[in-house]
C-alpha cells in the first residue's frame, strides 16, 4: 500500500513539475511603496527612505486559504485500505519570509480489513460483549498442546474439549476529525541567483487535538458472520482475499461500536477526544500570484491505540496481549491555494529577501553615497587637476583658474585700481593704474607713444582665438566663453575696430543652419554678456574651407562692412 501511495505522489509532482519550473517570475514589490507599509511599521519606513536605518519595514502581506482532498491512512494493528477519504481546509499567515503559521481542519474516513484469521479476540468487547444477545457472541477457543504433540482445542465458555473452532476477520471504519496549529517552514524562497521561483519546499509540524468514532462490521443483520466459509489458502495474495471477504461475506454496514477507553478519556461530542502531534512536508507550484497547487504528506499522532478498534496482539493458540505501540494516521493530499489580501505583496513565502538586496547592489535607488571631494588649494572653485594658478584668495578667475585681467595690463582684477585702463595709458604702475598723455587736439600729441601701424586693426587686436562647439550643437562651453571674454577685453581697449565672425560648412540645409547657429550664439554672448556693441561685428556663416565645429574670429580690414545680423536660413532646424 505504501508503494501506491508514493506512486500516486510521484505521478502528480511530475505532471506540475514541468509546469512549476517553467514559471515566469518578476521582480518583488517596490520598498518605498508607503501603501504597503502597516501603520505600526511606518516609522521604520520612514527612516528607512531618509537614509537614516538601513532596513526596509516588513511590508504588508496576504493571507493563504487553502482546501484539499486526497487519501487518508489509519496505521494501526488492523492493516488498513488505500483508498479512504480525507478533506481539510487551513488558513496560514506568514511571520517572516521562512516561518509561517497555520490553522488547519482535517476530516478523513479510514477501512481497514484483516487478511489473517484471528482467534485471541475474547478481550476485544466489539466482537464480544457489545453484541447485544450473548448467543450471537463470538467465542474465542483457546489451545493447548496435550501428549505426543496433538492439540486439542477448549471452549472459552466451558473449558471442555470441543471440535468447533470459530475465527474472525478484523475489520474497523474510522471517523476522525482534528484541529491543529502548525508552523511551516519554508525551504527554498532565499535564492543566490534569481528574484523568485515558481515552486515551493516546505515542512511543518504542530500540535492540535484529534477526536474519532470506531466502528467495527461484526453482524450481518441481526447474526454473526460465518468466516469458516472463507479458504484462506485459496488465495494468493491480500488484495484478491480481501475483495472477496467484502464482495462475498461481509456488508457495509459497520454498526457495532469498536472498543473504546470508554469514561476515561475525555470525550467531544460523544467521541473520544486525544491531543495529537502533526509533523509533514509539502510542495507548492505557483499558478499565478493569487493560486498555487500544493502536494502534501503529514503524519498524525495520538496517545491512543484503538484507532483501529484492535489493541490486542495476537500469540497463536494462546491468550491475547496488549500491543506497545500507538496507532497514528496519515493524510497525501492534493490541494489549492488561495492568496487574499488588497494593497498587499504576496506571502512572504513567495518572496526573496534577497531581492532588494541585489537590486540595490545593480541599480541603487536609495543608497547612501559619500560627496566627491576633490582637492582646491587656492580655494578659487577650480580644483587642482585644472587649476594652472594658485591664485591669492578672493580673485575671480576663469575656468582655468587664472586670475582675470580684463583690461590686459598684467595687473589681476582683484588688484587692479582701474580695472579698464587704455592700451594708450599703458605700461600701468602695481596698482594697475596708467598713465596716459595730455590731450591734444589732434594725432601729433600722440607721437612717440603710438607704434607704427598702430591703426591698424589686425596689428591693434592681434591674432584673435577660435571657438570650439560639440558636434551638433550650438552651446558655448565654459572654456568658448573664457576665450571670448579676452577677446571683449581687446574689443574694449580698440572701441574702433570691428571683428568679423566666420562659421563654415553649407552642403546642406543642416549644415548651413547649424552654420548660422554657432555664428549666432558668439554675436550674441558678445552683446548680451560682455556688453560690446552688435555694430561692431560682421556676421558671416556658410563659408568654406573651415571646421563645421569651429568659429573663427578675425579683425575686420580698414573699410570692410558687412551685417550684423543675418535671418536663420532654415529657422525649422534649429537645434537646441
Amino acid at each position: 500500500m505504501a508503494s501506491k501511495k508514493y506512486l500516486f505522489l510521484a505521478v502528480t509532482f511530475c505532471l506540475l513539475a514541468s509546469y512549476g519550473f517553467a514559471q515566469r517570475v518578476g521582480a518583488s514589490y517596490d520598498v518605498k511603496d508607503s501603501s504597503l507599509v502597516p501603520g505600526k511599521r511606518m516609522p521604520q519606513h520612514t527612516e528607512f527612505l531618509n537614509g537614516t536605518y538601513n532596513f526596509p519595514s516588513k511590508p504588508r502581506n496576504q493571507w493563504e486559504i487553502g482546501i484539499k482532498g486526497g487519501l487518508f491512512q489509519v496505521s494501526g494493528d488492523v492493516p488498513a485500505q488505500f483508498v479512504s477519504p480525507g478533506f481539510g481546509a487551513h488558513v496560514r499567515k506568514a511571520f517572516g519570509y521562512i516561518f509561517s503559521v497555520r490553522l488547519e481542519y482535517l476530516y478523513g474516513i479510514g477501512k481497514g480489513y484483516a487478511f489473517r484469521e484471528a482467534e485471541n479476540y475474547a478481550k476485544n468487547s466489539a466482537w464480544g460483549s457489545n453484541i447485544s444477545d450473548p448467543n450471537q457472541r463470538y467465542s474465542a477457543p483457546r489451545a493447548i498442546t496435550i501428549n505426543n504433540g496433538v492439540r486439542q482445542i477448549v471452549s472459552s465458555k466451558t473449558g471442555l474439549p470441543t471440535t468447533a473452532t470459530e475465527h474472525i476477520f478484523y475489520n474497523y471504519k474510522t471517523k476522525v476529525q482534528d484541529l491543529s496549529l502548525e508552523g511551516v517552514v519554508t525551504l527554498n524562497n532565499i535564492r543566490f541567483h534569481k528574484a523568485k521561483t515558481g515552486f515551493n519546499f516546505y515542512g511543518f509540524a504542530g500540535i492540535g487535538g484529534s477526536v474519532y468514532d470506531t466502528k467495527v462490521n461484526a453482524l450481518n443483520g441481526s447474526s454473526k458472520y460465518d468466516f469458516t466459509s472463507i479458504d484462506q489458502a485459496a488465495y494468493k495474495n491480500r488484495k484478491d482475499f480481501v475483495k472477496n471477504m467484502k464482495n462475498n461475506v461481509l456488508d457495509d454496514s459497520f454498526e457495532t461500536p469498536a472498543e473504546n477507553q470508554g469514561d476515561r478519556r475525555p470525550k467531544l461530542f460523544g467521541d473520544t477526544f486525544k491531543p495529537s502531534g502533526t509533523v509533514g512536508a509539502g510542495v507548492a507550484f505557483k499558478l499565478s500570484n493569487r493560486l498555487n497547487l500544493a502536494i502534501e504528506d503529514r503524519w498524525t499522532f495520538i496517545k491512543d491505540d484503538l484507532l483501529d478498534g484492535q489493541r490486542w496482539q495476537e500469540h497463536a493458540w494462546g491468550d491475547a496481549v496488549l500491543t506497545r505501540d500507538f496507532d497514528s494516521y496519515n493524510y497525501l493530499s492534493v490541494g489549492l491555494n488561495i492568496n487574499l489580501g488588497a494593497k498587499s505583496v504576496e506571502p512572504l513565502w513567495w518572496l526573496n529577501p534577497l531581492d532588494y538586496a541585489y537590486s540595490e547592489i545593480r541599480n541603487p535607488r536609495l543608497m547612501r553615497l559619500p560627496k566627491p571631494v576633490l582637492p582646491d588649494t587656492d580655494g578659487d572653485g577650480v580644483t587642482d587637476q585644472f587649476d594652472r594658478e594658485q591664485t591669492p584668495a578672493g580673485c575671480p578667475v576663469d575656468s582655468h583658474g587664472v586670475s582675470l585681467d580684463t583690461d590686459g595690463d598684467g595687473v589681476p582684477d582683484c588688484k587692479d585700481k582701474e580695472l579698464i585702463t587704455p592700451t594708450y595709458c599703458q605700461p600701468v604702475d602695481a596698482d594697475g593704474v596708467g598713465k596716459c598723455p595730455i590731450p591734444c587736439p589732434d594725432e601729433k600729441c600722440f607721437e612717440g607713444f603710438i607704434k607704427k601701424g598702430a591703426n591698424d586693426c589686425a596689428t591693434l587686436l592681434g591674432a584673435l582665438p577660435s571657438v570650439s562647439f560639440k558636434a551638433g550643437s550650438n552651446k558655448l562651453s565654459d572654456d568658448a566663453k573664457a576665450v571670448l571674454a579676452t577677446v571683449a577685453s581687446k574689443l574694449r581697449n580698440n572701441p574702433g575696430c570691428k571683428v568679423v565672425v566666420v562659421g563654415y560648412c553649407s552642403s546642406n540645409k543642416k549644415e548651413q543652419q547649424l552654420s548660422w547657429d554657432h555664428v549666432n550664439a558668439v554675436i550674441n554672448y558678445m552683446v548680451d554678456k560682455e556688453g560690446i556693441s552688435q555694430d561692431r561685428f560682421i556676421f558671416n556663416y556658410g563659408q568654406e574651407g573651415g571646421d563645421c565645429n569651429t568659429v573663427d574670429l578675425r579683425a575686420a580690414a580698414e573699410g570692410e562692412e558687412g551685417p550684423n545680423r543675418v535671418e536663420p536660413p532654415h529657422p525649422n532646424l534649429r537645434k537646441n
